[in-house]
């Protein structure tokens, strides 16, 4: 853990604008199309974004992992901004593992790599060993960075596992995300927090942490304060806080990253910039 006490100067906000979960028609202002994706994503950049998490939705809003939607999302999203892209995997519960695989097909900087089934509400995240390791070795064949995603604390055991009989991945650099608050994973508590961080292998270079709903703000403070970076948007959370008529939605993604950029830059850490984020996930400078 010692190698995590000196703070970083600066902090890698990466937003996540859509997610599967959400639905269009519940929440009108959720970016869906690849227009409003990609809108989103410059918007993002401007206020401190250097990295998108990508979903992608078809033209129902429904989640899907059809490889030319896919590329047409990554394409918008590099014509409208110079974020890292970094293109889900999980895609939603009940996608099949080929097609998960096959996003890897649209060529984008970086891809999520879960650690491990877990419980999501009432449904279960299938990711077994053996799809863990096919995902880490057509990652690394094809330069495509991944970030690890962790839901509990074993997760991490599963990390070192595969670091010590795989090496590591592409770029060089080992980057997680601990994502907190999911029904059925870790709690988005500051306790469970400092265990991640504490349980991380040896070949870990940076990492980040991402709050689910209610655990949005308490885990974005905590990350911070113990020198992790920041994932915040839409797929985690659509609501901003609570008024005095109740909880009050938010109104885009470029607003939640504005106010972690916001917080970061109080405790002496502002945002960092894409140059940055490439560097700090060992990706070559964009062209």
């Amino acid at each position: 853990m010692s190698r995590f006490l000196d703070r970083p100067a600066t902090t890698l906000i990466t937003v996540a604008p859509t997610g599967a979960e959400q639905r269009k028609d519940e929440v009108p202002q959720l970016p869906t199309t690849p227009e409003e994706i990609a809108a989103e994503a410059a918007a993002c950049e401007a206020v401190g974004a250097a990295m998108v998490h990508i979903h992608v939705r078809d033209a129902a809003h429904e989640p899907t992992l059809d490889l030319p939607r896919v590329r047409e999302v990554v394409a918008a999203v590099r014509e409208s901004s110079s974020l890292v892209v970094q293109l889900s995997t999980g895609g939603s519960v009940h996608d099949p593992m080929p097609e998960r695989l096959r996003v890897l097909d649209a060529e984008p900087d970086s891809c999520s790599l879960t650690l491990g089934t877990v419980n999501f509400g009432d449904d279960v995240f299938m990711n077994p060993w053996g799809f863990v390791v096919e995902l880490f070795r057509e990652s690394r064949d094809r330069g495509i960075v991944p970030e690890f995603e962790v839901f509990d604390l074993g997760q991490l055991t599963t990390l070192r596992r595969l670091l010590d009989r795989e090496g590591l991945p592409a770029g060089g650099r080992v980057h997680v995300d601990l994502v907190m608050g999911v029904p059925g994973g870790m709690p988005g508590t500051t306790d469970a927090l400092v265990a991640c961080v504490a349980a991380m292998p040896e070949q870990v270079t940076s990492w980040s942490a991402t709050g689910i709903g209610r655990s949005h703000l308490p885990v974005l403070a905590a990350s911070l304060s113990a020198g992790g970076h920041l994932r915040v948007g839409m797929e985690d959370t659509v609501v901003w806080g609570r008024g005095p008529d109740g909880p009050v939605p938010v109104a885009s993604n470029a607003d939640l990253v504005a106010r972690a950029a916001g917080v970061a830059t109080t405790l002496q850490r502002p945002p960092m910039d894409v140059a940055g984020a490439r560097e700090l996930l060992g990706l070559p400078a964009r062209p």
